[in-house]
């Protein structure tokens, strides 16, 4: 009796998969734990194995298709043997694939646009000229041998020369680099050419240019799945069903660079060189949310949960997409375990072998766009979580010191909540403790 392949369940909250490529056709001989398929859920990839050794009879559903998980995608057995009864009949299932190959997709070549150049038009040049074309082109300093002459046999004669100029060489240099047409008459000394007077006609060479082209060019299709598909679904359900309101701050720096630069230094045994500028955020963070519960909180309707443990989501960027992995329990840990955790969690998500329960239960999640440079933004709400803490780069800010101003390096951060869950001066007092605890983090840390 042939054996049922089934996508594989991955995690409690996955529901379907899609399956990025076969790597086995129909008619295939195959060994029990062998990968027949790479799949993608919403939060990684894996492969799915045979259940059994024997030929491959059939692949259910094609590449690129979504399919829900504990359905037969396949079924090994015997040669011959009817497998009708484990074929799916749901629409997705592909009914056209034929028995001993498996349909291959012919691979999508993007076509580059042809880009027209706008070029001046050229010239005939053969060297010969009358006498009285030569003696006004050294009177107006054109360069005889670069004018197209348009007397018998192409011989330059002189309203060839009259209708030339002389162009500096900086603007010839300039109309050969950039395809410039070239002017009837400058604004030079003498009537010569300069790169200046190119740029007044470009813009109508340009504009020619493009008039020819084909509008808009070349494209590029990508469908929306996968990540990229539950990303955009929770972002825009996020400002659909929830109360967003953003308040930035900054924070003095200082103690947490010197923190950071104590750990670059330490001794190898000392056990803390692994711990950066992200990590002693987080712990801040968490440190903070033990003060004001109702941020450490889920908005669910007609009610708020709030949580006593802190189980801290923090924003990875990943070649599939954004990824949030959740630390859990993350109050109960020291800053060198935290650390540790953070790692661990975002090369599984970068590696794409993250397990897909780690991707949920946040209460409270951070996202940390200071390494590239942003110094102020509106983090979107990770519902029904009512707050997400967005870590900006650290600046310098004038502070009054006295009668002096002095530039002291600060960290941005923004602060979105949901205001139907909590309010402004609770969110600002979380805000503001936020600042005394990186303003003092070795402070932070031994209490």
């Amino acid at each position: 009796m042939a054996t049922e392949v089934l996508m594989p369940r991955q995690g409690q909250s996955v529901e379907s998969c899609i399956i990025i490529e076969w790597k086995v056709n129909e008619g295939d001989v195959v060994t029990e734990g062998q990968a027949l398929c790479e799949v993608e859920t919403d939060k990684a990839t894996f492969e799915v194995e045979a259940t059994a050794s024997g030929t491959v009879l059939g692949i259910f559903y094609p590449a690129d298709a979504d399919v829900d998980v504990l359905k037969v995608i396949a079924a090994i057995g015997d040669p011959g043997e009817d497998i009708s009864a484990l074929r799916p009949a749901d629409e997705a299932a592909d009914t056209t694939l034929d028995a001993g190959s498996s349909e291959e997709k012919a691979p999508v070549v993007e076509e580059k646009p042809v880009v027209a150049s706008i070029q001046p038009q050229a010239s005939s040049v053969t060297g010969l000229a009358s006498p009285r074309a030569k003696n006004l082109a050294e009177k107006k300093g054109v360069d005889i041998s670069t004018v197209a002459g348009s007397g018998p046999g192409g011989r330059v004669i002189e309203r060839d020369v009259a209708a030339a100029q002389a162009v500096t060489p900086a603007a010839a240099a300039k109309a050969a680099a950039e395809g410039l047409a070239i002017p009837a008459a400058g604004t030079g000394m003498g009537g010569r050419v300069t790169a200046a007077d190119l740029m007044a006609v470009a813009p109508e060479a340009v504009a020619e240019a493009v008039a020819s082209m084909d509008f808009p060019g070349t494209v590029k299709e990508i469908p929306v799945k996968g990540v990229r598909k539950v990303v955009a679904g929770r972002m825009l359900n996020s400002l659909q069903s929830t109360a967003q309101l953003t308040l930035n701050t900054s924070a003095d720096a200082r103690s947490v660079l010197g923190y950071r630069s104590k750990c670059k230094n330490a001794p190898e045994e000392a056990g803390v060189g692994g711990i950066s500028i992200n990590d002693v955020v987080l712990y801040a963070t968490i440190k903070t949310l033990g003060e004001f519960p109702e941020l450490n909180a889920h908005m669910l309707g007609n009610k708020i949960v709030e949580f006593d443990n802190v189980h801290l989501g923090f924003a990875v960027d990943t070649p599939r997409g954004l990824m949030v992995p959740v630390i859990r329990y993350a109050n109960l840990m020291t800053l060198k375990q935290l650390s540790a955790e953070t790692k661990r969690l975002a090369t599984a998500c970068i590696e794409g072998t993250i397990d897909p329960d780690a991707l949920s239960g946040g209460t409270f999640t951070v996202t940390n766009l200071g390494a590239m440079g942003i110094e102020s933004f509106t983090p979107v709400l990770n519902a029904p979580e009512v707050g997400i803490l967005g870590v900006c780069s650290i600046q310098p800010k004038p502070v009054m010191k006295g009668a002096d101003v002095e530039f002291v390096p600060h960290m941005g951060l923004s602060l979105t909540f949901d205001h139907a869950a909590a309010d402004g001066a609770p969110a600002a007092r979380f805000l503001a403790s936020m600042r005394t605890k990186l303003a003092a983090f070795e402070l932070t840390l031994a209490g």
